[in-house]
């Protein structure tokens, strides 16, 4: 049996993968290799995001989406006429990544951080090798980076080496996501898909923003999460410190009253959450340190696919279930 033949002197030792080329590396056999079996290779199931482009006028008729009336040339003929659209087979996504403090937080393993660089890195590659371009935008305490959008592997390993690069942030004035979604709307003119990656922890006023955002483009809230925001074991006596302030507090979580105070809180402000992304009319897709990228992604895909289908039934007149028509809003 011969022994390994040693390399000859002089020669370079191969270059370990960069940071980026590792975790997507990982990524592709992890998560994008599943994905395509489970989606038998169709993403636009995941992620609709097709521009539209004018085509044609015609008149209206039943059913016809009221959106696409022109009201210039139907009160030009006192007829009603709609807009016809072709699809725009490119994609352009952006991410708006939320780098504040308080997603560098992880009960577990993984930080919020480290979520929502991996969605990043996976949902980028995955729409880039159909052919699309994708940038991003990342907010720290303020809007710290503008990466343009581009197409190919190169790129998302550009963007994905960004986000890992970042250094964690210490405690800084409350997150604005407000100012985040406002600046957003100003420097993404074309329609697109936009990912808002976030905790979603800031103060008061984004919703507003967001639905604007939601009129102008096809969003989808990345909403990231830990479970120990959710319900607090009990672990006795712990020092709780507030990421974005940094203020510590010590908390007895052995007190039975106090952890169901916390759940009910933090139960007031699921509700919340939910009905801000309801109003601003945004898809929603949970995303949880202790959760598996590639099921989460496929639960998001079945939910777009059923909401899909209540859309078109809802249009064509049919009559749906009680428990699946959508409610009149008080």
């Amino acid at each position: 049996m011969s022994s390994p033949t040693a390399p000859l002197p002089g020669t370079p030792k191969p270059k370990s993968p960069s940071p980026a080329e590792a975790v997507l590396r990982r990524l592709e056999w992890t998560v994008l290799k599943r994905l395509d079996g489970l989606l038998h290779g169709d993403y636009r199931t995941l992620f609709r995001g097709h521009g539209l482009d004018f085509a044609d006028l015609r008149e209206y008729q039943y059913h016809d989406d009221v959106r696409h009336i022109d009201w210039n040339v139907t009160a030009r003929l006192d007829t009603p006429y709609v807009r016809e659209f072709t699809e725009d087979r490119e994609v352009g996504a952006w991410f708006l990544v939320d780098a504040s403090p308080s997603v560098d937080f992880g009960s577990g393993s993984q930080q919020k951080r480290q979520v929502a660089s991996e969605f990043v890195g996976a949902v980028a590659q995955l729409l880039s090798r159909h052919g699309n371009r994708v940038g991003a935008l990342v907010w720290g305490a303020a809007l710290d980076a503008v990466i343009p959008a581009r197409g190919g592997r190169r790129h998302v390993l550009h963007l994905l080496q960004k986000l890992l690069a970042r250094p964690a942030l210490d405690a800084a004035p409350a997150t604005d996501l407000s100012a985040f979604l406002r600046a957003a709307l100003n420097l993404l003119p074309r329609r697109s898909l936009v990912f808002v990656v976030s905790d979603f922890i800031s103060t008061p006023g984004w919703q507003r923003p967001l639905a604007q955002l939601a009129r102008r483009h096809e969003v989808v809230a990345v909403r990231l999460s830990d479970p120990l925001e959710r319900d607090l074991p009990d672990l006795g006596l712990v020092a709780l410190q507030d990421a974005e302030s940094g203020e510590q507090i010590v908390v007895d979580t052995h007190d039975r009253a106090f952890r169901r105070r916390y759940a009910e809180a933090a139960a007031r402000r699921e509700a919340a959450l939910l009905e801000a992304y309801a109003q601003a009319g945004v898809d929603v897709l949970e995303l949880a340190t202790d959760d598996d990228l590639a099921l989460a992604l496929l639960r998001f895909a079945e939910l777009r696919k059923l909401r899909r289908r209540l859309n078109t039934a809802a249009s064509s007149g049919a009559v749906l279930p009680a428990h699946l028509a959508p409610q009149a809003s008080p």
